[in-house]
């Protein structure tokens, strides 16, 4: 049986809107995917597009991310409080076991859900996420935190032709389901393109990240693990191989570095995500 293509939709946990992508039939077995800080849910299209006749594929947009409500409380970003609010949307989906495909941000939360429900997941992969040591960069929080709010807050574009003539620059390739995605990031609003999120959603992640380090339950995780780290820039990569070595070390998982792609990996070589997925989970 032919999968569905793709469908967007939301449901209501608690007083939040949440806005899901889909792929494939119901009766598939699911892949329930999560993206990274700024992005959403279009961010998994290629990889829907490319498993929609194998599984049933399951993208949310995060709090204050695309189109699903933002947290008004700084402490409803903290990691507990995400973990349990994706087991309410799980529970919502009448979803009981999965996998978990995630990517940056979305890896850090994942990791943190498979220690408090390892028997949900049947399997986990990690796009470039979970595995970066926050107290260990050479950056500090402050820093990091002005970074994201300033970027977040600031790039505006007088019209969508220039947002994706500058956004074409900033990618390996690029493909008119990529466009889609790329687009799904941003608003008009009075007349110009602004980023969907705001630099204090930004802000509150982050520092949910430096306060539950994935490092700090590595000891809780299975091995069955795996890590597609990405390896561009150069001048990162002997950083990202030593504390990739350590989530190996600690963990017992699997950690593949594919070779030319940045940290939006899925976008630079979704056929080796695909074929990942594939080859681990069918």
């Amino acid at each position: 049986m032919k999968g569905v293509i793709m469908k967007r939709y939301f449901i209501k946990i608690n007083e939040s809107n949440v806005h899901i992508t889909e792929w494939g039939n119901s009766d598939n077995p699911v892949i329930f995917c999560l993206h990274g800080l700024g992005s959403s849910s279009l961010s998994f299209i290629e990889i829907g597009e490319g498993l929609l006749n194998q599984f049933r594929i399951i993208s949310i947009d995060a709090p204050g991310h695309g189109k699903t409500t933002a947290f008004e409380q700084e402490t409803d970003y903290e990691i507990p409080n995400m973990v349990s609010w994706i087991s309410n949307i799980l529970d919502a989906l009448k979803i009981d076991r999965f996998y978990f495909l995630s990517h940056s941000w979305g890896s850090f939360v994942a990791l943190h859900f498979l220690a408090h429900y390892p028997d949900r997941i049947k399997g986990s992969i990690l796009i470039d996420g979970g595995y970066q040591i926050k107290r260990e960069q050479e950056i500090s929080l402050e820093q990091e935190v002005d970074y994201y709010e300033k970027n977040f807050d600031d790039y505006i574009f007088d019209s969508w032709d220039d947002y994706l003539k500058e956004e074409q620059k900033n990618y390996q390739r690029w493909s008119s389901l990529l466009e889609l995605a790329v687009k799904d990031l941003m608003i008009e609003d009075n007349k110009k393109i602004r980023w969907h999120v705001r630099g204090k959603t930004a802000r509150r992640m982050i520092h949910a990240m430096y306060k539950y380090e994935t490092v700090d339950i590595y000891n809780l995780l299975p091995n069955s693990i795996i890590l597609l780290r990405a390896t561009l820039p150069r001048d990162l990569e002997e950083h990202r191989d030593k504390i990739a070595k350590v989530f190996q070390q600690m963990t017992g998982g699997i950690v593949k570095p594919i070779k030319g792609t940045i940290h939006m990996l899925h976008w630079d070589k979704p056929d080796v995500v695909v074929a990942e997925i594939l080859s681990s989970w069918i």
